[in-house]
């Protein structure tokens, strides 16, 4: 009797501990490199966009000769223009 009950101990223990171990397993392995790779997806997106602005912001100073960005305050922007050097200053 008291053999069974010591070999029911022993197995549950085992149980716990292969439970434990996957779920810190998962924690510090598995999920981190979930992460990672939805933050490198993120940052290729990001990335792109940034030139796809920068791409249409130069497309619209070649068409119109300049870009007005708006800052967010009330009726201000900054104004995008070409730049031509002067031979003068060379």
């Amino acid at each position: 009797m008291a053999k069974e009950k010591r070999d029911i101990l022993v197995i549950s223990l085992i149980i716990v501990i292969v439970l434990l171990l996957g779920l810190m397993s998962y924690f510090f392995l598995i999920q981190p490199a979930i992460n990672a790779q939805v933050v490198n997806w993120a940052n290729k997106g990001y990335q792109q966009a940034q030139v796809d602005f920068i791409n249409a912001i130069l497309s619209q100073v070649q068409q119109k000769g300049y870009v007005a960005i708006p800052t967010g305050q009330e009726n201000q922007s900054v104004v995008l223009v070409p730049y031509q050097q002067s031979a003068a200053s060379s």
